[in-house]
């Protein structure tokens, strides 16, 4: 095994979702940070890595891979010794691949970058009730998803549960998960949390990003 290097920042969500796939395959790798706000992502030698200057970048044996959802197939297909967290059968595969869509479409490019754009790069700092309302949806179609199965897909986690985690738990302090409204959700959330070292590899850099929002958001509107 070539030697594995991660780029990023604790307050991203896919980010911590590579963290938490890396871990749950018992890889060891390098942790490189990612200064965003000082525009180290647009350097010339980041480009080289990541010519759309995001992050994360798993960087394998001089190899660069980057967005999410690629780097946390690409980690199971290369060390993982079971398909568990991303089955080969052709049906269980797509349900996990429709939940990373759904992620990367819904949580993470509608709620969260909707949200965090206008207020750390515009300095909007009130952010539209309709925003609040797409995360509430967002919650009505997980909760549909999980229906009577422990997980997203199933009786076991995959990617798809590591990367629904990390934009989840981002977005619950701009929108509260009501156990009553949400008993599946929330159960989902708390059996996410009780995963070992949850707190290290996504709890933290969840309460930094939320953090950030509190810090920006002056008015729901």
């Amino acid at each position: 095994m070539g030697k594995l290097v991660l780029y990023g920042v604790e307050a991203s969500p896919p980010v911590r979702a590579c963290k938490l796939t890396l871990d749950a395959l018992g890889l060891q790798y390098e942790y490189r940070l990612v200064n965003l706000l000082a525009g180290e992502h647009k350097t010339k030698e980041f480009s080289l890595k990541n010519p759309q200057h995001t992050v994360p970048v798993l960087e394998d044996d001089g190899k660069f891979i980057w967005e999410s959802h690629a780097i946390c197939a690409y980690l199971v297909r290369r060390y993982a010794k079971s398909d568990d967290l991303y089955p080969k059968d052709y049906f269980k595969r797509a349900l996990v691949d429709q939940r990373l869509h759904f992620e990367s479409g819904v949580l993470f490019q509608g709620c969260i970058r909707n949200i965090a754009i206008p207020l750390f790069y515009k300095n909007i700092t009130e952010v539209p009730r309709s925003q609040i309302d797409a995360i509430y949806e967002a919650y009505d179609f997980l909760e549909a998803f999980i229906g009577n199965q422990a997980y997203l897909c199933g009786t076991g986690i995959t990617i798809a549960d590591h990367s629904v985690v990390s934009s989840v738990s981002s977005l619950v302090g701009l929108a509260a998960i009501d156990a009553k409204r949400y008993p599946k959700l929330n159960g989902w959330l708390d059996r996410m949390a009780a995963q070992p070292n949850y707190q290290s590899l996504n709890g933290n850099g969840a309460q930094m990003l939320i953090d950030m929002f509190s810090s920006k958001i002056t008015k729901i509107v």
